[in-house]
């Protein structure tokens, strides 16, 4: 399994609207073979920042859904970015 996590950084004046054109992102990739999990929120304590969390089967899944990428749109809002993808080798349920 492989985990997508971060967070990016906006205009907190234009995180509405961010995150309104990352919808049909977020739709897709949850009908994409292979996504176990894709959201993208904003966060409750900081205005400018949106968090990221993803969980793929495989990199093998994250890279066929990844092949375009952010949009050249979404590339010009962003500020910064902290988002790092992760293997995991167990897992563990809380219940």
């Amino acid at each position: 399994m492989v985990i997508v996590a971060g967070s990016i950084i906006v205009d907190p004046g234009q995180r509405a609207a961010y995150l309104a054109d990352c919808v049909s992102v977020v739709e897709q990739a949850r009908r994409t073979s292979g996504c176990l999990d894709f959201s993208v929120s904003a966060d409750l304590v900081d205005a400018g920042r949106i968090v990221i969390f993803e969980r793929w089967e495989s990199q093998a899944a994250v890279e066929a859904f990844r092949a375009g990428g952010p949009s050249d749109e979404q590339r010009t809002a962003i500020l910064a970015a902290s988002v790092a993808e992760y293997d995991v080798a167990a897992v563990r349920t809380l219940t």
